[in-house]
């Protein structure tokens, strides 16, 4: 599981079929060395500055309605911060 910002929207006119429905964002990690931007699918209607809980790999296609190409999925918005060193 991955805690990040959500960084912006991506836009696509063509998509595979199992894959129209979702929303794709860009997602910031919150932790680690190299601040990589995730390509994440949505169905909860996150947005732009939201920190949100991104799961990845093969754990993604258990969040999902039905199997689709996709490697890191949102699962929820975070509504408090995690108090770090606290």
């Amino acid at each position: 599981m991955i805690l990040g910002t959500v960084k912006g929207t991506v836009y696509s006119t063509r998509k595979m079929e199992q894959l129209v429905g979702y929303k794709f964002l860009l997602v910031e990690p919150m932790y680690g060395s190299k601040k990589e931007l995730i390509v994440a699918g949505d169905r909860l209607g996150a947005g732009i500055g939201e920190l949100v809980m991104v799961t990845t790999d093969e754990t993604v296609q258990h969040g999902l309605d039905a199997p689709a190409p996709m490697d890191a999925f949102i699962v929820g918005i975070v509504d408090q911060p995690p108090a770090i060193g606290k």
